[in-house]
């Protein structure tokens, strides 16, 4: 992984910008179904529109588009357009065969836009995250309140779909790997595994980025884990970054990304929501507000790599990206 040094360089010498939604921009677009099936699927016997992934295929200048807006917004690491690319999350559309193409595609498109910028700007390299999320279903929980033995899934089925979409993204031009939006840690866990597996048989060192979701006031995932026991159980592998996104605001993140910070020797992470969402799930807050909640992180020196989650737009991540600017990253000691 020729970045990989690269990466760890400039973590060490700044905070480093990931990018807001892609789902929030996509939306902008406002596609219908003959645009998801573009001319290659438009006899598909199934629906897909909010297939956001098949979009890599399908409408492909708008996923570069987006990159693109993010990335002269002052991003430093951009995720590819693949959170819901494993066969077990694209069985809803019944496109698992399509899984390895659409992860290898958007890498690649991520890939180039990346290349653009960095070529443009050397000082400024730029990093292709490969999105690997959580999938929609549960190892550690059963989905039938009747039956609380059983699992829709399992770790090992959980395994090898993560493995097939971590070798297409990195086949596609990954620098890093993005396992994010983590409401179950067993997944996570099958998802390292994989990666695990692919560093032996590639012979080579993945940086890995592991993200968790706090879904609610009570501080837990929605398997019932603390901020303090989630570390602890992916803290045997050698990561690039541990941290958590999504389900709430930038306030309501601090405290759990303290016990991270606190706990952990590797980098933090850090790319909540624009605020948590109203009656119409919208997400309210302004580039301006949610840049000021999050120089309390800046401030404190919690964070190493920050950007947004749900609601979030190129207008947010420049406004983040301009604060931080002015701010230390938090220090470590890194061995690679």
């Amino acid at each position: 992984m020729e970045n990989s040094e690269q990466l760890y360089k400039v973590l060490s010498e700044r905070i480093l910008v990931l990018d807001g939604a892609m789902g929030t921009m996509l939306q902008r677009y406002k596609f219908e179904e003959e645009d998801y099936r573009g001319e290659r699927f438009k006899n598909w016997e199934y629906p897909l529109k909010g297939n956001n992934d098949l979009l890599s295929l399908t409408q492909p200048q708008a996923i570069e588009e987006v990159h693109r807006k993010y990335l002269e917004a002052g991003a430093d690491i951009i995720e590819t357009n693949t959170f819901s690319g494993t066969t077990i999350a694209m069985a809803d559309y019944h496109m698992e065969d399509l899984v390895y193409e659409l992860n290898f595609e958007s890498a690649k498109i991520a890939r180039k836009v990346c290349d653009e910028f960095t070529k443009k700007n050397p000082e400024k390299p730029r990093f292709v995250a490969g999105s690997m999320g959580p999938t929609n279903k549960t190892a550690s929980l059963s989905p039938d309140v009747n039956d609380p033995g059983f699992r829709a899934i399992t770790f090992d089925e959980l395994r090898i779909a993560y493995k097939q979409q971590a070798e297409a993204l990195l086949d596609g031009g990954s620098d890093i790997l993005l396992v994010e939006t983590i409401f179950d840690t067993l997944n996570a866990k099958a998802a390292l595994f994989a990666i695990d597996e692919i560093q032996e048989e590639r012979n080579i060192q993945i940086p890995i980025m592991v993200s968790g979701t706090i879904t609610d006031a009570s501080g837990r995932t929605l398997s019932g884990q603390t901020a303090e026991a989630f570390l602890i159980s992916i803290s045997h592998l050698n990561l690039l970054s541990v941290g958590f996104n999504c389900a709430l605001g930038a306030k309501q993140l601090t405290p759990y990304l303290e016990t991270l910070s606190n706990n952990s020797n590797f980098y933090i992470s850090a790319y909540p929501n624009a605020g948590l969402p109203n009656a119409f799930g919208q997400y309210d807050e302004s580039p301006e507000f949610m840049a000021e909640q999050i120089r309390e992180y800046a401030e404190k020196g919690l964070i190493n790599v920050v950007g947004g989650c749900c609601g979030t737009t190129p207008e947010h991540i420049k406004a983040i990206s301009d604060l931080v600017k002015n701010y230390e990253p938090r220090k470590i000691n890194v061995t690679i």
